[in-house]
């Protein structure tokens, strides 16, 4: 459901100049990020997984996910936020569909990107939202600072959300999810994978070697679950489940401490 030269998995619909910001994505993976949804995974409902949110425009025309973490707190991926306003964004839960109508449309009053987030090396890619209206569904916990040990390599993940079901496709109108497991930051960093550009403090990797199964375009700001706890947000990638070139996720232990003390604002 996912990948993309993913500044992965962010939607173009995201913004108003969303082609231009999609051409750019393509050439340089710390552009602008373009959306995703999940490559090789299966259909599910928002009931299943009542904490992911759609992140969507006034229209609410989703571009990226989010994940719910108290009545009026939601984690997403700063990329997904740059040129966003509280007047233009929504995040919408209890929607199992990408054109449904039902569920709890909230509108934002805060939109908080965290200050070292850097669109070129898409290190510290978080934000947090504070919605105007609060959401009724079950929140989901997230990792603590010292919870470093869920990285371990070969952990099973789960990914959810909207994005394409490949690499340039059609976003999935219905919510999807999989399974991948946790690649270790040696081979993520190395020179058959994405080398320099791989920052372990601020990113951890997660799919096959093989490829197959991955996040991917209108994914981006979505959940990696790893033991039904929030530890990562779908950051961005090479591709859509291409081999050698796992999904590149927020390391969230390391934002935690920033995070929650933006939760409890």
């Amino acid at each position: 459901m996912f990948g993309f030269n993913r500044v992965k998995k962010s939607m173009v619909a995201a913004a108003a100049t969303a082609a231009a910001a999609a051409a750019a994505l393509l050439t340089a993976p710390g552009a602008a990020a373009a959306p995703q949804p999940i490559v090789g995974g299966t259909t599910t409902t928002a009931s299943a997984y009542p904490y992911v949110m759609q992140i969507t425009n006034a229209s609410q025309s989703q571009f990226c996910g989010g994940t719910l973490v108290s009545p009026t707190k939601v984690i997403t991926a700063a990329h997904c936020m740059v040129g966003r306003t509280t007047s233009n964004t929504r995040v919408v839960g209890g929607r199992t569909y990408r054109n449904g109508t039902n569920g709890t449309v909230s509108t934002l009053s805060k939109i908080w990107i965290h200050p070292s987030y850097n669109s070129s090396t898409m290190t510290s890619d978080v934000a947090v939202l504070t919605l105007a209206v609060a959401q009724p569904y079950t929140t989901a916990s997230y990792v603590s600072a010292s919870q470093t040990g869920v990285y371990a390599a070969g952990t099973t993940a789960r990914i959810i959300g909207w994005g394409t079901t490949s690499s340039g496709g059609s976003s999935s109108n219905q919510l999807r999810t999989a399974t991948v497991p946790v690649v270790a930051d040696s081979v993520c960093g190395s020179s058959s994978s994405y080398g320099s550009e791989f920052v372990a403090s601020s990113m951890v990797c997660a799919g096959f070697s093989s490829g197959g199964v991955d996040t991917c375009q209108g994914d981006s700001g979505g959940p990696l679950m790893i033991g039904g706890v929030l530890a990562g947000i779908v950051s961005w990638g090479y591709g859509c489940a291409d081999a050698q070139y796992p999904g590149i996720y927020t390391r969230l232990t390391t934002f935690s401490n920033t995070v929650a003390a933006q939760i409890a604002s």
